[in-house]
C-alpha cells in the first residue's frame, strides 16, 4: 500500500490515504515521530503498529485531561476512556496513571466514603455507590468501616434536618421511604423516627 496523503483533521489528527483512499485517522505527533510522508510504502503489520501507537497516545492524553477536572477510581477512568479509544489502550492507560501514581483506588474509596456518608447515606447506599464506581469491594469496606456513623444517629440527623413536620403522618411515610432509598434498614428507619419524635415531645 502506498502512502499517497495526509490531511490535518480535528482534534490533532491527522488523516492518511492509502492508495488514494481514506483509510485511517491517527494522532498527528505519533504519525511524525513515525517520519511518515506521502509516498511511503506501508504494510498492513506498520499500520497496525501505528494505530497502536495512536491510540495509545490518546488514551493517555484524554486520562490527563479528566484527571485535571476530578479524582477517578481506575475502571471509571478506563471506562470514560473506551467510550471513544479501543477498551485495549483505555486500560492501559488508566494502568499507566495508577503507576505514575495519579489514581489511587484505596484513597479515592476513602474520600468518596467520607463525603457520601456526609451526605446522610447509609452503609448499604455508599456500598453501592463505591462498587458502581469500580471500587474493589475490600477497598469498599475498609474505606466504609473508616467512616461510617452510627446508622441510627445519621438517620436522625437527615429526618431533623429534611423533614421537620415528623408528627405528621404523610410526612412520615415519605421520610421513611426517603432513609431507605438512602440505604438505611426499616429497622434503624423506625428507630430513627422514634427518636426524633420523642425529642418533639420533650421539646413540646
Amino acid at each position: 500500500m502506498e502512502l499517497s496523503a495526509m490531511e490535518p483533521r480535528r482534534h490533532r489528527l491527522t488523516a492518511l490515504f492509502l492508495d488514494g483512499e481514506y483509510a485511517v485517522s491517527v494522532d498527528t505527533e505519533t504519525v511524525l515521530r513515525a517520519g511518515w510522508k506521502p509516498g511511503r510504502e506501508v504494510t498492513a503489520a506498520q499500520l497496525h503498529d501505528l494505530l497502536a501507537e495512536s491510540d495509545a497516545r490518546r488514551a493517555s492524553e484524554k486520562a490527563l485531561y479528566l484527571l485535571e477536572h476530578r479524582s477517578h477510581s481506575k475502571k471509571e477512568l478506563a471506562d470514560k476512556i473506551a467510550r471513544t479509544l479501543p477498551r485495549e489502550a483505555a486500560q492501559a492507560a488508566a494502568q499507566k496513571m495508577e503507576d505514575l501514581g495519579l489514581i489511587d483506588d484505596a484513597d479515592y474509596a476513602r474520600r468518596c466514603a467520607q463525603a457520601l456518608f456526609g451526605k446522610g447515606y447509609a452503609r448499604r447506599r455508599v456500598q453501592y455507590e463505591l462498587l458502581h464506581k469500580g471500587i474493589a469491594p475490600e477497598l469498599a469496606e475498609a474505606a466504609m468501616d473508616d467512616f461510617e456513623p452510627d446508622p441510627v444517629e445519621a438517620a436522625c440527623a437527615v429526618l431533623e434536618k429534611k423533614y421537620p413536620t415528623l408528627q405528621d403522618e404523610k410526612v412520615r411515610r415519605r421520610a421513611a421511604a426517603a432513609l431507605q432509598r438512602m440505604g438505611y434498614s426499616w429497622e434503624d428507619a423506625c428507630a430513627a423516627m422514634r427518636a426524633v419524635l420523642e425529642n418533639v415531645e420533650e421539646d413540646g
